[in-house]
């Protein structure tokens, strides 16, 4: 796989948009990224995953997955090495971490409304797209 099929599973999932972050692709769902071609240059791509995730991840697949070094792995930021996986494999770590922050993304609107608005959703009162 290539940074270039990265991005196209990545972008064929539901409501993901591209955005540069630090000049670099990455990935977001409901404005929140959940993944990255951060590390594209180092032949990795990133993935947002729990720690219980990546434990699992790189347990079943350590030739594919491994914990990005210092904090952001002990926050369960995980590398996947693009020229191992099979598309399959690339795409349900993908669908993983999608998933991961359309989950968060739901209980982050329930608990503050705020959150909807700094996420541009559209102001059912008066039909007007909120910035």
């Amino acid at each position: 796989m290539t940074a270039a099929d990265f991005r196209r599973i990545a972008l064929s999932l539901e409501g993901v948009e591209e955005y540069p972050h630090a000049g670099l692709p990455a990935f977001r769902v409901g404005g929140r990224k959940f993944a990255s071609l951060a590390s594209q240059a180092e032949g990795y791509g990133n993935l947002m995953l729990t720690l219980k995730q990546q434990a699992a991840f790189v347990e079943e697949a350590p030739e594919i997955f491994l914990p990005i070094p210092g904090g952001w792995g002990k926050m369960g930021h995980t590398h996947i090495r693009l020229a191992a996986p099979s598309e399959d494999v690339l795409t349900g770590a993908l669908r993983t971490a999608w998933k991961l922050r359309m989950d968060k993304n739901a209980k982050t609107s329930r608990k503050n409304p705020l959150a909807a608005e700094r996420s541009g959703v559209t102001d059912k009162k008066r039909g007007k797209r909120r910035l």
